[in-house]
């Protein structure tokens, strides 16, 4: 027999995009959204756990920020004693982040490790534990089937602490996406797809599985538009209403994302990466894959996405409160 939730994986375009779908799969995963009942209560918010939530809900955000994201962040950095914990490279790129809103830590994980990773994600595809999603490009929480992927990579206990650093509160491991193929993804900010409230409370991590050079759509991002104001449902035409979703909400928020790069005049950075390198961005940074120009190129990678503790997180395009384990 097909259970509901079953059916609600399955969905078609046109379930994904009435809210009550949303409404059914999270009652079908009510254990995963209490926590949010005490975070409703600290922040205001006067609704079921179970309805959508969107920036809309919040007319005035909370000025409780990321403590690298306020004024005299450079200095604070600075004086933190844990600062001196790290060597001068990592300190230069904590400095970096600041202003940039990214670093780079080359050689993060040795070929060695890279391999066995790789081998991993080829492993439960081939055993058919998991698949590509409905964009054919994404194999979704990968670390739900490999305890390596999940250990040594998703929590891997330095970068964690990094992590916890950065944001200045522990950070809790949300989802994994492995790539095979550079997403050829358009200029956007992690913030609309994985909202927290306060704002600023996601931070990203992106590991290369191999070389990344100019014909397998290398990483590509913004420097510096992570200060901007984050863009909302808002700011644009997202054609949602109070029972559905708008039809092309994705397409017209990352049309709002180029006419905002285009006003600000913002250089656009390539990052080529080495098989190993992990990439740290901002919630708000501006980002996406470039075209792929050398026919068959893979670009395998992995990205890792990370929640604070004690904030409010949704998925402001589709207004579903995050499922968090």
């Amino acid at each position: 027999m097909i259970s509901l939730r079953d059916i609600f994986k399955k969905q078609t375009g046109f379930l994904r995009g009435l809210k009550l779908s949303y409404i059914v799969n999270n009652l079908l995963n009510a254990s995963k959204l209490r926590h949010n009942r005490e975070l409703y209560k600290k922040y205001g918010l006067q609704k079921s756990i179970f309805s959508p939530v969107g920036s809309h809900d919040f007319p005035i955000h909370s000025v409780e920020i990321p403590w690298l994201d306020r004024p005299g962040a450079q200095e604070a950095l600075q004086q933190h004693p844990d600062f001196q914990k790290f060597d001068a490279v990592t300190q230069q790129q904590l400095l970096h982040f600041i202003e940039n809103g990214y670093l780079i830590l080359r050689n993060f994980y040795t070929n060695e490790e890279v391999d066995r990773l790789n081998g991993e994600v080829d492993k439960i595809l081939a055993e058919k534990k998991t698949d590509f999603n409905y964009t054919g490009r994404k194999v979704m929480d990968a670390f739900r089937f490999s305890e390596v992927i999940d250990r040594n990579f998703f929590r891997n206990e330095r970068l964690l602490e990094l992590l916890n650093f950065i944001m200045g509160r522990k950070v809790k491991p949300f989802q994994t996406i492995n790539f095979i193929e550079g997403s050829e993804q358009r200029a956007h900010s992690d913030s609309i797809h994985m909202t927290t409230e306060p704002q600023g409370y996601l931070i990203a991590s992106w590991t290369a599985l191999e070389d990344c050079h100019e014909g397998n759509g290398p990483l590509f991002y913004y420097p510096g538009s992570h200060r901007l104001p984050y863009i909302t449902c808002e700011d644009y035409d997202s054609g949602n209403t109070a029972l559905t979703l708008g039809q092309n909400s994705n397409r017209r928020y990352e049309d709002k994302v180029a006419e905002v790069i285009s006003k600000n005049n913002f250089k656009k950075e390539f990052f080529h990466a080495k098989k190993g390198d992990v990439l740290l961005w901002h919630a708000n940074l501006l980002h996406g894959g470039s075209p792929i120009t050398q026919k068959g190129a893979t670009r395998k990678s992995m990205v890792s996405h990370y929640f604070c503790e004690g904030v409010i997180c949704f998925h402001e395009i589709s207004q579903r409160p995050a499922l968090m384990q």
